[in-house]
């Protein structure tokens, strides 16, 4: 007989129940030498104010417009938009060359006024402002378009153009693709057991531990049996919930608890600014009740090895289907041994 399978060492293949996809779990390669791209991690500690800056208080933006000495998050429509209001309605439906038109806005959110702290370096105070600025965000845009996706793109290893902490929202009258996928597999699991999905998932996780990075009364962090990306984490309410509109104000603060919670693990984690992208995932905005549909956040952080090591999605999984080395389980582990308090707080900055 050969030798017994074992998940922590052997290739094998998840599924994520959410889309409806597959991923490659390659656990051996963790031991593989690395000889590609480092990128430096930066140790540059930035100024609370940068006379530069696009986005600090009182600057004045590429279009001339004069940021106002906001002392809290500040929201403005984006400079250089994806999506504009008053695109005419038009289709063709081609089988082979068929598009439509698509009507939307894109606004920018400064988390502070101050140039320096991200989101796990800010107060729960000022963390709070930023959960009612996506809150605010969510239900002004839901009563126009059917999709508002609330995101924050950090670092510039995943395409952040300006260093200012700041995310953005989005809003469109189509559903884009990553929430169809996700709507059909949601409405399929709903029929077949009457409860939303990750209600039930997160319910089971809570149950097992093994993925489980952090959690208090309303929220989990946990790194998804299916997930992708390294240290990839999907933050997850404890109770019924469709939408960040519909967060009472108790929920909002333990929310702001677990979001500095995660995002102080990361940077302690290589002791640098995670890099990340995230997002949240409300309901769709429509005429259904979406009784299927569970809000939860993403966030997909590129490091692998090191402050200076990524993962690349390319070659086999732009070809084939997302490839992963380190475990869930494993990377769950390495984050939830880390401490709570930054490391630029705790005294042990290797800078």
């Amino acid at each position: 007989m050969g030798t017994p399978f074992d998940p922590t060492n052997d290739p094998h293949r998840r599924y994520n129940p959410m889309i409806g996809e597959w991923v490659l779990v390659s656990p051996h390669r963790a031991k593989r030498p690395w000889q590609g791209q480092s990128e430096p991690p930066s140790k540059e500690q930035k100024p609370a104010y940068d006379p530069k800056c696009y986005l600090c208080a009182g600057n004045t933006r590429i279009n001339g417009e004069v940021n106002p000495q906001y002392t809290g998050t500040f929201v403005f429509e984006n400079d250089f938009a994806a999506l504009k209001k008053d695109t005419v309605e038009t289709k063709e439906e081609d089988e082979l060359f068929h598009f439509e038109a698509e009507q939307g806005c894109s606004r920018v959110i400064c988390f502070s006024p101050d140039h320096s702290k991200t989101l796990p370096e800010l107060t729960d105070q000022e963390r709070l402002a930023v959960v009612e600025c996506w809150k605010e965000q969510t239900a002004d845009l839901g009563q126009t378009y059917r999709w508002v996706q609330v995101f924050e793109n950090k670092g510039a290893m995943m395409g952040c153009s300006n260093p200012h902490p700041h995310g953005q929202v989005w809003a469109q009258k189509h559903l884009p693709t990553e929430p169809t996928k996700k709507l059909a597999h949601f409405r399929a699991y709903y029929e077949k057991h009457n409860r939303p999905m990750l209600l039930d998932y997160v319910q089971r996780e809570m149950e097992k531990q093994t993925r489980v990075v952090c959690s208090n009364d309303d929220w989990v962090v946990v790194v998804p049996y299916w997930a992708a990306w390294p240290f990839e984490t999907l933050l997850l309410p404890r109770f019924a919930i469709k939408s960040l509109a519909d967060l009472t104000a108790v929920q909002s603060l333990s929310l702001v608890q677990i979001v500095g919670d995660i995002t102080t693990r990361y940077d302690n984690l290589f002791e640098t600014s995670f890099p990340y992208s995230m997002g949240w995932h409300s309901a769709p905005f429509d005429d259904d009740s979406h009784n299927e549909w569970q809000l939860h956040a993403h966030f997909y952080p590129p490091l692998l090895r090191s402050a200076s090591v990524r993962k690349f999605m390319v070659g086999y999984e732009l070809m084939a289907e997302t490839q992963r080395d380190l475990t869930p389980e494993q990377a769950a582990d390495k984050l939830k041994a880390l401490p709570v308090i930054h490391y630029k707080k705790s005294g042990s900055n290797n800078g």
